[in-house]
């Protein structure tokens, strides 16, 4: 988990420092304002686009490991269940054998005495 916070800072620091970059070229391009503006109007859509791709891409993988781990979970909880079913059995089991034992010996006492 921690290599993914530091790439995601990593991340974030690299398209801050980029954009940085982008808006001072932009601002000390020899180019006329009307073009500098239409430069960066078109720049902002691209990246707000960018942006949009990005965020579905990673609300798409969200879901999809929210699923995976949805499916574990309730194989996990099966599991579970099974296993609870199979003890309870085994104990079921074990007392009518323990049950078993003592009407034996209570049988066994009563015809020895």
């Amino acid at each position: 988990m921690s290599d993914r916070d530091e790439f995601g800072a990593f991340l974030v620091g690299f398209v801050v420092g980029g954009l940085t970059g982008a808006v001072v070229a932009l601002l000390f391009a020899p180019q006329s304002g009307e073009e500098t503006r239409a430069l960066i109007k078109d720049k902002s859509i691209e990246l707000r686009d960018r942006a949009t791709h990005t965020t579905e891409d990673l609300i798409a993988r969200a879901e999809a490991t929210a699923s995976e781990y949805r499916a574990r979970a309730d194989e996990l909880t099966k599991l579970a269940r099974e296993k609870t079913v199979e003890l309870a059995n085994e104990v079921r089991e074990r007392g009518k054998g323990a049950l078993e034992a003592v009407r034996k010996t209570k049988k066994d006492d009563a015809t020895a005495a």
